[in-house]
């Protein structure tokens, strides 16, 4: 009995930790990446934030329908294209897979902190 207890209390706190590092909704581990001047292999000087703080000017970025993305050395038709031109030019990183789960939360976090609504027209596809 003693050990079915010992088991369980460890099972238990097993599934805290579990939650605590991983109850974060894609959004909020977008905008820890957005804010993280060595995310990404970055040199630690800069990040997302230093030229976006809390978003400031990725207000239309979050259009679900948008067509086109402009930075200041391209025009991009993929939101993720144009987060990966950033993440070279301005953070001195490397780029991501467009299909990662830290693209999607990063996409996340700008989807949430422009003016339109978080969540995809119905049929959506993420990787179009």
């Amino acid at each position: 009995m003693k050990h079915l207890k010992t088991a369980v209390i460890s099972l238990m706190a097993v599934a805290l930790m579990f939650t605590a590092a991983y109850g974060a909704t894609s959004a909020e581990r977008g905008k820890a990446l957005f804010n993280d001047p060595k995310a990404f292999g970055a040199t630690g000087e800069t990040s997302c934030a230093t030229c976006h703080p809390n978003g400031k000017g990725l207000e239309a970025s979050g259009k679900w329908l948008k067509r086109s993305f402009v930075t200041p050395g391209a025009v991009w038709l993929k939101l993720q294209d144009a987060i990966n031109f950033c993440i070279i030019m301005a953070n001195k990183g490397k780029a991501i897979d467009p299909r990662s789960q830290d693209m999607k939360d990063v996409v996340s976090y700008i989807r949430q902190v422009s003016r339109e609504n978080t969540e995809p027209p119905a049929g959506y596809d993420f990787n179009e």
